[in-house]
Parts: C-alpha cells; structure tokens; sequence
C-alpha cells in the first residue's frame, strides 16, 4: 500500500481504466472520457490528488482516493475504489480503506463519508462490513442520472 506519485500514472491510468471498465456503474467518470486523458493529466492526478495504490507482487491490485465535496464543506470523502477481480476478498480492500481513513484523521475530521452505487450490493456490503451506515441520504449520479447513489458515513473516533 503507497500513496501515488507522479511516477505512478502508469500505473493509475491501468488500474483506473480497469475500474471503470469493469464495474462502470461504480464511478463517476467514464472509461471513455477517463481513456481520453493525456499521459501529463495522469501524471498531475498522480502527484496532486489523494490516490493510495495496493500491489501484490509488483503489480498494483487496487486504488482508492480520499477527497473534498464542494457540496459538504468541511467533510472528508473516500472516492474510487476498486480491487481487481484477482484480488478480491484477499484482504487488500481493507487497507485502502485504511489509508483514507488515516489521510481524513491527519485533516482534522472525526468521520468520513462515500457514496456507493445502489446497483453494487457487492461495494455496499463491503462498506457495511467496515463500518459505514447509510445516513438517509440518496442522490441520482451527475454522468447517469438512472444510477442512484447511496450516502454512507463512518466514525473515526475509536475506529
């Protein structure tokens, strides 16, 4: 498990572009519109945003973002999750989770938030599993409007 660096984008780019390819209904971006960044945008989303990659065996198996909502200010988000299929259930996801968690406690913030995809009982039960509960709150995805999208809080105070 390591933050991402510029060196990374490689790395992000193929992990990223497996997500969305794999599980579309998971994330905000499109693997069409995520295809078109050119290899200097990767670069910079490597180097300046919160992306942590997990690897087993030299090869990254998973990613996850912690982030800022313009619409919650003040909040901490886990964004983009993904563990490829190989791994799953091998115990990286827990970790990854972990990592935005410690990056949210280093901000000063005692919970974090995520949205989850109603359509993906898989991510949801996992999110549960580790502590996440739904606060009432439900909104339509901005890229797909049919995908509705679950708001899920958990405490970092003794967690």
């Amino acid at each position: 498990m390591r933050r991402a660096r510029a060196e990374d984008w490689a790395a992000l780019r193929a992990i990223r572009l497996e997500a969305l390819s794999d599980t579309p209904e998971a994330f905000g971006s499109s693997y069409e519109t995520a295809h078109q960044y050119s290899n200097d945008q990767w670069r910079t989303m490597a180097a300046q945003r919160c992306y942590w990659l997990a690897e087993r065996d030299g090869v990254v198996v998973g990613m996850i973002s912690g982030g800022l909502n313009d619409d919650h200010p003040g909040t901490r988000w886990l964004y983009g999750m993904y563990v490829t299929p190989s791994a799953r259930g091998s115990g990286v996801a827990e970790p990854l989770v972990g990592a935005v968690e410690e990056w949210a406690r280093e901000e000063g913030v005692n919970e974090i938030f995520l949205d989850v995809g109603s359509s993906v009982a898989r991510a949801r039960a996992f999110y549960s599993k580790m502590g996440f509960a739904p606060i009432g709150q439900s909104h339509t995805m901005a890229r797909e409007p049919a995908l509705a999208l679950i708001t899920m809080k958990r405490s970092l105070v003794d967690a």
